[in-house]
């Protein structure tokens, strides 16, 4: 499938070879060992460092290369179909590094920016919890302030990067009493006293990627580790909501793309009755209705892209790109299972991988029913 992309320029696509190698060499070989225990290595985030491919938009005073967000969506596009690693590397790059970009004091931003630049410090997010799911407003977790410190306790479950990482930013109540004005954010090095870290939790699919438990228990964060202003955290939250779903299209994208494709060479290759898989009616019909559909998507995600670089993204078009490109990408992976007959069920066929860690793709960033919703209400 061939589609002119106008929104990447040349040293985009030189950046693209870049994360396709580093992926077929640190990454692709692992990733099978790594879905065994639940976890990838955190060496491999060292690897990343060293050839450049983290934290692309960090400027050059905080140690990173200053370059543009089309940067993170290679890096996103390209590790889609490695189940999904991709994830794990945005919640670092792009998500936790946006937060202390946009929100952090300067001290904060030499203290963390420079290491998770080299891979030395892992980030992840703490927001959702047992009870509340990614209800902001409903969280229990409380950060008391007493004197020079915040006082720390609460749980926090679904965290992507939660067992392997070093900085974490915990959505907390520092005013229980004020809703969504009470919550706040606090930069917490994993380190302190009274962290702890869960074993990593049995997925279904994305097997090889981080999701954990945090426990947070009287953990003394210094008061100078709040990110932004107290009681501003659900609106900091909020603001970084349309990148990070764009983010999930353009995974849930990408790995559609891929899906489609070696599904195309494998019906051309297999045969039943005497002629290709790919020679069937059904076949070609089926795989023109997913090509007709991925392009509809893809250019989709590439207009929100372009509204992106411009400034004028806003939390609708991404919350529509979100619930429907993954709705597509669960549809595809359907589609191209049954296409490979009984080897699509087989768990080391890259296609069964694809269907099971597609599922996620409508359930985090917000499920795709609370995506509606949020479309209905400007109706």
């Amino acid at each position: 499938m061939t589609i002119n992309r106008e929104i990447f320029r040349p040293e985009h696509d030189l950046f693209r070879d870049t994360v396709r190698r580093f992926l077929q060499k640190e990454v692709a070989p692992h990733l099978d060992r790594w879905a065994e225990r639940g976890c990838f290595d955190a060496s491999v985030f060292r690897a990343a460092g060293d050839v450049g491919v983290l934290c692309p938009t960090v400027p050059e005073a905080y140690g990173g290369p200053g370059a543009d967000f089309l940067y993170s969506a290679v890096l996103l596009e390209e590790a889609a179909p490695l189940s999904n690693f991709g994830l794990s590397l945005t919640m670092h790059s792009e998500i936790v590094t946006n937060y202390f970009l946009h929100f952090a004091s300067e001290a904060l931003k030499a203290q963390w920016l420079p290491r998770m630049v080299t891979g030395e410090a892992i980030g992840a997010l703490a927001m959702t919890e047992p009870d509340g799911g990614s209800d902001v407003k409903a969280v229990r977790s409380t950060a008391v302030r007493q004197g020079d410190h915040y006082v720390l306790n609460g749980a926090k479950t679904f965290i992507s990067n939660a067992t392997t990482c070093d900085v974490v930013i915990v959505v907390a109540k520092t005013d229980p009493a004020a809703g969504a004005k009470g919550v706040s954010l606090l930069v917490v090095d994993t380190l302190l006293p009274g962290v702890k870290k869960g074993q990593p939790l049995k997925k279904i699919g994305l097997k090889s990627q981080d999701t954990g438990e945090l426990f947070f228990e009287d953990v003394h964060v210094p008061a100078d580790q709040l990110l932004g202003e107290e009681g501003r955290g659900f609106g900091y939250l909020m603001k970084e909501l349309p990148w990070e779903r764009l983010q999930i299209a353009i995974s849930a994208i990408a790995a559609a793309e891929d899906a489609y494709r070696t599904t195309l060479e494998y019906v051309r290759g297999r045969r039943a009755f005497g002629q290709a898989v790919a020679d069937f009616q059904n076949t070609r019909f089926v795989l023109a209705e997913l090509k007709t559909e991925i392009q509809i998507g893809r250019t989709f995600v590439d207009r929100c892209l372009q509204l992106m670089a411009e400034g004028r993204l806003d939390a609708q078009e991404a919350t529509m790109a979100k619930y429907w490109c993954s709705d597509l990408q669960c549809k595809v992976v359907d589609a191209c299972v049954q296409l490979h007959g009984g080897y699509g069920f087989m768990a080391e066929v890259p296609i069964a991988r694809a269907y099971v860690d597609a599922r996620a793709q409508r359930i985090y960033g917000g499920t795709n029913e609370i995506m509606k919703e949020l479309i209905s209400r400007d109706l």
